[in-house]
């Protein structure tokens, strides 16, 4: 089937395993985050997508941003058609000036900010001795700069009135599996920074987490010119050689609801937590699938 070249298997995520921590028909009551601004990073796609369309159907005035700008004004439309608040700000997470830009921005626009979910990140499928110097780069410049980037430019506006930030890491950093250790150590590094951002901040009324996705289907890891029947028999055969509690592979929406679940009030107390959004392959520590 092909190998994707750039976030795969495990660049999205899987698994309801936050459904202990909150269910999803209270991560969607219209009203739950009403007043409340959310800023989120590589949300023209994927899980960023689905999580900026999950907090605006719930009442936040969301601001995010993406690198693809066509896409990142249809999502603003259609948000705003079905009666929700969104502002697109086109931004690379690589860049510094554009991610200041971007946070300072939604600002601007919104007068506040109370919740980020920083999310972008790409992926290589490659063996260590494979990988070239620039796609290490790429991918650390993304996946870790960007979150640091991100939260560097956010922490200032939360400090006066505090917040939440959950950083998109992945179950790939708790279990190993071959040809993806520059995410991997990507993915371990930005829950380093969680911890001790959550830390540092506490007192100023800070929370700082991460999920840990798995397999999540999206366009990221489905090999191109897959027709859809071929696509679902492919999930379900990932699911149920990878995840070891579901056996099934994770829509964006499910991901999406986990950190609604998250980001609520219910856990006021939770902070420097790196939480499995995997279906239970943490919990069976086991990925045998061949690379797709």
């Amino acid at each position: 089937m092909g190998t994707p070249s750039r976030r795969a298997v495990l660049g999205g995520a899987a698994g309801v395993g936050l459904g202990a921590l909150a269910t999803q028909a209270a991560a969607t009551t219209p009203g739950r985050f009403s007043g409340k601004v959310v800023m989120i990073t590589g949300a023209t796609s994927g899980i960023g997508e689905a999580t900026a369309r999950a907090f605006a159907a719930t009442g936040a005035r969301v601001v995010f941003c993406g690198r693809r700008a066509n896409l990142g004004r249809e999502i603003e439309r259609s948000i705003r058609a079905a009666g929700g608040e969104a502002t697109y700000i086109q931004a690379d997470v690589r860049v510094p000036d554009e991610v200041r830009h971007f946070v300072d921005g939604g600002v601007r626009r919104y007068g506040r900010l109370d919740i980020a979910f920083n999310n972008a990140g790409v992926q290589i499928s490659a063996k260590l001795h494979e990988v070239t110097a620039g796609q290490w780069d790429d991918v650390t410049n993304t996946n870790a700069r960007g979150v640091f980037l991100a939260m560097k430019y956010q922490i200032p506006h939360m400090l006066a009135r505090g917040g939440h930030i959950i950083v998109n890491s992945s179950v790939g950093a708790i279990v190993g599996r071959p040809n993806l250790s520059t995410y991997q150590a990507t993915k371990q590094a930005v829950q380093a920074l969680v911890k001790s951002a959550a830390l540092e901040y506490g007192a100023q009324g800070i929370r700082v987490n991460a999920i840990l996705p798995g397999i999540t289907d999206t366009a990221m890891i489905r090999p191109p010119g897959l027709d859809d029947a071929t696509w679902q028999r492919a999930l379900a055969y990932l699911g149920q050689e990878n995840v070891d509690g579901l056996k099934k592979v994770a829509t964006p929406a499910m991901i999406a609801q986990a950190v609604l679940g998250l980001a609520g009030d219910e856990f006021a107390y939770l902070t420097g937590a790196c939480v499995p959004v995997d279906g239970g392959i943490a919990a069976g520590r086991r990925m045998l699938v061949p690379s797709l």
